[in-house]
């Protein structure tokens, strides 16, 4: 009975931190059980609240499921953001964006696992959301920016296509995630140590570059 009351206090001090609290346990279920596996009394009992909350503020559980993919979306563009790309020039602001992508779909497996499992359902959770159609659409218009900048600059040659790199770029990162447990089977460990995947780094941030290179 205490217990219920501290946590009853802490959901009226704080629903932010609920939901976020919410949000992270389900994004972690979902990564690892899929749409389908997941249980919404599993989710509830690894959050600091009830499951009563749990479907107060997301009504069920798809609609738990498509808000955990737009924060999910909404974390990497905004962490994106942060990078201040408009202030490096062209080439070395495409570096970093690169880099970036890579280290941060490595260091984020359960959201590469979400894309994973959307995939498997034909995407028809992420046609239900505004929100993540206009979050990703922008990433795609920072990179035509970028892209102007360096062609009239002079580094990049005039035929870039944004969603054409942004694909490039996207794949690459995916799949040291996606196949990593296969490829590792069949090939041994060595690109996923540290210094492996820092080779691979390079090597994805060399060859990519040199397609949009003038």
């Amino acid at each position: 009975m205490v217990a219920d009351n501290i946590r009853r206090r802490k959901w009226q001090q704080n629903p932010d931190a609920v939901k976020n609290n919410i949000l992270e346990t389900a994004t972690a279920i979902f990564a690892k059980d899929g749409f389908s596996g997941a249980r919404m009394d599993d989710i509830a009992r690894q959050t600091e609240t009830s499951k009563r909350m749990v479907y107060y503020y997301f009504t069920d559980k798809k609609q738990l499921y498509i808000t955990v993919l737009e924060a999910a979306y909404a974390k990497v563009r905004a962490a994106e953001n942060e990078l201040n790309l408009e202030g490096y020039p062209a080439g070395e602001a495409l570096i970093r964006l690169i880099g970036f992508t890579f280290d941060y779909h490595r260091n984020h497996p359960d959201f590469v696992r979400l894309i994973q499992i959307e995939n498997i359902h034909q995407a028809r959770h992420l046609a239900t959301s505004d929100i993540i159609s206009a979050v990703n659409l922008s990433a795609i218009a920072a990179l035509e920016r970028l892209i102007k900048r360096g062609s009239e600059a002079g580094e990049f040659h005039s035929n870039n296509d944004a969603l054409e790199l942004h694909w490039l770029i996207t794949s690459s990162c995916v799949f040291n995630i996606t196949n990593r447990a296969s490829f590792q089977q069949l090939y041994g460990a060595n690109l996923f140590t540290d210094d492996g995947q820092d080779r691979l780094k390079k090597l994805i941030i060399s060859s990519i570059m040199q397609t949009v290179l003038a």
